[in-house]
């Protein structure tokens, strides 16, 4: 009876400590649109956010929570009663990571803000209510489209561009060297607001800007949804999309805007990681499946490979790859 009193305290205590561990682990809510938000992986959905790649960019010390949802502004992701379900969670030393702008512009009543007015309130809300909760907000002004054309298209809804499909050929000549910005003062206005409350700020537009203008306006489609028809099979008829990024792109993004962040906030840099290649099962990693992370390894390099939460099958190594695996959130090998 004595030894099974003293298991049960010990049980009591195992507890209590992983309790306490786990509330240790910070988090960053995300909240935004569908550049940030998390996708579905039905059919080999290749679309992705760039916060819902964000995880492989910080270690197991935080967890990452990611609200944004395709289509809303900072105005309908509030009416909507979503802003509410994050506020409720939040709890202090939380941070929440806020980039509004792309629907925002939309003429649609139900999501149309102006900057310097009621978009600058919405950004202001989300500050003062994280702060509120103890939260530590983060402003982030939107990612570029890519947008290379000589003339401007018509403003159309985003989230329409997964109805588009590819061409036959691809039309330099409407294209110029130039990425032309599609965002006007909706870019300016987090920052406005940020400096005003004092708020951390980074300047996700600038930093995606100089990816895409660095790449080209060639190079630079292969940071989107952008696929000739037959290239990529879960979109046979391929698919013209210059906003939202697939899943390279998302990393690209992800990686970057995670290394701007930390080096606003030295609290985050310590959690900062930056591994080659990421496999996961719900969709947040490069792949699916470690042999194809081995598999995609150069010879002859060092190649490091995070292995995210689930029992994994050991891969094939062949003669020449140089692999490390990390093994992540209680992943471990198959037996």
């Amino acid at each position: 009876m004595k030894r099974i009193k003293v298991l049960g305290y010990m049980a009591v205590v195992l507890m209590v400590l992983s309790a306490f561990k786990q509330d240790k682990v910070v988090t960053i809510f995300m909240i935004g649109d569908s550049t940030m938000a998390n996708k579905s992986i039905k059919n080999g959905n290749k679309e992705r956010g760039w916060g819902m790649a964000l995880q492989c960019y910080f270690d197991d010390g935080i967890r990452i929570d990611n609200h944004a949802v395709n289509g809303r502004s900072s105005k309908s992701f509030i009416d909507e009663g979503r802003w509410q379900v994050v506020v409720d969670k939040i709890r202090p030393g939380d941070y929440v990571f806020i980039q509004f702008g792309h629907n925002d512009e939309k003429p649609k009543a139900d999501r149309h803000t102006d900057p310097g007015t009621t978009f600058d309130a919405n950004l202001s809300k989300f500050v003062r209510e994280t702060r509120d909760k103890g939260g530590i907000p983060v402003l982030f002004n939107s990612v570029v489209r890519r947008n290379f054309m000589k003339v401007a298209p018509k403003n159309d809804d985003d989230e329409a561009l997964r109805k588009t499909t590819g061409p036959t050929t691809v039309k330099s000549n409407e294209e110029g060297d130039s990425l032309v910005d599609t965002h006007g003062d909706y870019i300016v206005a987090p920052r406005n607001v940020a400096k005003e409350l004092g708020v951390v700020f980074v300047d996700a537009n600038k930093i995606t800007h100089e990816l895409e203008q660095g790449m080209g306006r060639e190079a630079s489609r292969k940071l989107h949804m952008w696929f000739m028809p037959g290239e990529e099979p879960s979109i046979p008829k391929g698919r013209q999309d210059n906003t939202h990024y697939n899943i390279y792109g998302a990393h690209v993004v992800a990686g970057l805007l995670a290394d701007a962040v930390s080096e606003e906030i030295p609290a985050l840099k310590k959690h900062l990681v930056h591994r080659d290649m990421s496999v996961a099962s719900n969709g947040i990693g490069d792949f699916f499946t470690v042999q194809e992370a081995v598999d995609n390894a150069v010879d002859g390099k060092k190649t490091t490979i995070q292995l995210f939460a689930g029992e994994w099958d050991r891969p094939t190594v062949s003669k020449g790859k140089k692999i490390k695996f990390v093994l992540r959130e209680g992943a471990k090998w198959k037996k």
